[in-house]
């Protein structure tokens, strides 16, 4: 299924965990639900007391922290060229929502940020993540 889709209380609890056992998804982002992240560093400065459930603040705190580092790189000229020539030229960026391994990359031909994936099943609980990461190259 789309890791859009793989969100456990979104849309696997509604539609019954016992049934969706067994599926199989990708994805690039960390689960704030997996307990093999309860002590990761990026995860403990992730949004504490927010809803974690909502996979979408875990891609918003990864761009927010793409943007940033566009914005370092930058310095003062902040001009649309000078963005553009940042933004297009990040290089293994890793972000503290992001799986290990995985790291952004982008160059002035290829905007695609994140092309490493992680496979993953679902066990009935949460999604196990499985292999090594695989790339779009």
């Amino acid at each position: 299924m789309t890791n859009v889709s793989a969100s456990v209380p979104v849309v696997l609890q509604p539609a019954g965990l016992e049934s969706s056992i067994g599926l199989l998804s990708c994805g690039w982002a960390k689960d704030p639900l997996d307990p093999a992240f309860e002590n990761d560093p990026g995860m403990n400065e992730y949004l504490p007391g927010e809803d974690v459930r909502r996979p979408s603040f875990a891609y918003g705190y990864n761009s927010a922290g793409a943007l940033i580092q566009v914005l370092k790189q930058a310095g003062n000229d902040l001009s649309r060229e000078n963005i553009m020539r940042h933004a297009t030229n990040l290089r293994d960026l890793e972000l503290p929502m992001l799986l290990p391994g995985i790291k952004v990359n982008t160059s002035p031909t290829d905007y695609w940020a994140v092309q490493q994936l992680q496979l993953m099943r679902f066990d009935g609980k949460r999604w196990v993540r499985f292999g090594d990461l695989v790339y779009d190259e």
